[in-house]
């Protein structure tokens, strides 16, 4: 089993990018594949997907976003495949806020999950994301937005030095929004 992959990213597709390390490209599966950049060093966090008629690895940029994909995939009726878009178009604490407020229309909004299995993601992980975890989410709370705008062309610097005045409490969408706002003053 592999903990993480460090390399080269060799290609960008929709789903998946592939990461060279010593010569062999891994196909990885990723939640957003245009977080990357090409020909960038990058160490990737994996989870081995071993079944009878797949053998896939599916990476994160960070432990936490590793953690709580195999949260989520201990959900009866939730596998891999259904778990990565839901890290793809939610934020990690939008996620974790979601199940411990029994929030199932946010839940509900995510790719091939429906009323049952939002009922079932509560009722296996509510209360399980505390503590520790939780904590771990609050020190991500900003990567989605940071994300966005990167992925919109700004650079770092000048995204960390609005970040702090765009409001948390905000929607992804008006977040940016937000920081656009600061960004073009």
């Amino acid at each position: 089993m592999y903990g993480y992959i460090s390399g080269t990213i060799k290609d960008i597709e929709s789903n998946y990018v592939i990461i060279d390390n010593n010569g062999i490209g891994y196909l990885i599966y990723v939640p957003n594949p245009y977080y990357y950049k090409l020909e960038e060093l990058y160490t990737i966090y994996t989870y081995n997907c071993i079944r009878e008629d797949e053998y896939s690895l599916y990476g994160f940029k960070n432990k936490e976003e590793l953690e709580l994909f195999l949260k989520l995939i201990s959900v009866k009726g939730l596998g891999p495949k259904m778990a990565l878009p839901m890290l793809a178009t939610g934020s990690i604490n939008g996620i974790a806020d979601a199940i411990d407020r029994e929030n199932i229309l946010y839940l509900k909004k995510f790719p091939k999950i429906g009323d049952k299995v939002a009922r079932q993601i509560i009722l296996d992980l509510k209360g399980k994301l505390n503590g520790g975890q939780m904590s771990l989410l609050e020190s991500n709370q900003n990567d989605e937005l940071t994300d966005a705008l990167i992925a919109l062309g700004y650079k770092q610097a000048d995204i960390k030095k609005i970040i702090k005045n765009v409001d948390s409490e905000l929607t992804i969408e008006n977040q940016i929004k937000e920081a656009l706002k600061l960004l073009l003053k």
